[in-house]
């Protein structure tokens, strides 16, 4: 089997979940690779992603650390022969790493959450709002990148159009959604496409208005992408020097709260359409 010199974040994150369940079940690397009938570098080397697993190996440690969890199994074994390379991957030595890991992040989720103050949300942005966007990145980045970037935002929105598409909830607070980022025609469009995107059946925009006062989670932006099945949810933070994952038990149930905070605050779905409506008109005349 080849060795992995760079595994994408899931590839990563199955290697966590063993390692999770082995330290649980407290044992270490080499009882793990005994029992396998295997030795400690092996069991390391799946654990750090440098080498696959197959199913029934899998299977198998998962007997052997005792694990009951069948439905956190199976999700497991489905990540482990999941081995097709993502459109992302065209991308690998073009753009940042932590921009691939969000398309794959996103493109598996079984739902998305996610929550932004003064930008809006990646998967509802139009190219020319996109586009504006990069141009401001410091330092500055040459046009090819620019148009990269693009491309690669437009097409993570892949996973709204498919045929089976992801339910995807938005928070945006009303502070974005009044920037006027490449000028008033610009922003009229973005705010249109928006209100058009809500009207779609699995897509869900909850804006928090200015009026709605002081609520957790409001000096980031948050990505929640839900897993098959809870232990494998994870939260994307955008910082300035990158994209950070989180998966910790703790971390999850932090952001959970958020978010169901951050919604409890926002105006629900109708009106919060109303009120992006109410926006454009204000965005004339430039």
């Amino acid at each position: 089997m080849p060795v992995r010199t760079s595994p994408t974040a899931r590839q990563l994150r199955l290697g966590a979940e063993l390692r999770k369940l082995r330290e649980r079940a407290g044992m270490s690397s080499t009882e793990a690779g005994r029992l396998l009938g295997t030795n400690q570098a092996q069991i390391s080397n799946i654990e750090a992603s440098r080498f696959g697993v197959s199913a029934d190996r899998l299977r198998a440690l998962a007997r052997n650390y005792s694990c009951a969890d069948q439905e956190l199994v199976d999700a497991l074994i489905g990540m482990a022969e999941d081995r097709k390379k993502g459109w992302w991957e065209e991308y690998r030595e073009i753009l940042p790493a932590g921009l691939l890991d969000l398309a794959e992040l996103e493109h598996h989720a079984v739902a998305l959450r996610t929550a932004f103050i003064s930008h809006l949300p990646g998967l509802l942005q139009t190219a020319e709002h996109a586009r504006e966007i990069f141009r401001q990145v410091v330092p500055q980045l040459p046009p090819p990148e620019v148009e990269h970037r693009v491309s690669h935002r437009i097409k993570r929105q892949e996973v709204l159009y498919r045929s089976d598409p992801t339910p995807y909830t938005a928070i945006v607070h009303e502070a974005a959604l009044r920037m006027r980022f490449g000028g008033p025609g610009t922003a009229r469009e973005q705010l249109r496409h928006i209100v058009e995107m809500s009207n779609r059946e699995h897509i869900t925009v909850l804006v928090i208005p200015f009026d709605a006062g002081t609520f957790p989670g409001s000096g980031q932006s948050i990505s929640y992408a839900v897993g098959p099945v809870p232990q494998l949810d994870t939260v994307q933070l955008d910082t300035e020097h990158g994209s950070e994952l989180l998966d910790a038990q703790a971390q999850l149930e932090r952001y959970r709260i958020v978010l169901d905070r951050m919604e409890a605050v926002a105006l629900g779905e109708a009106d919060s359409r109303e009120l992006i409506k109410s926006i454009i008109p204000t965005l004339e005349g430039e």
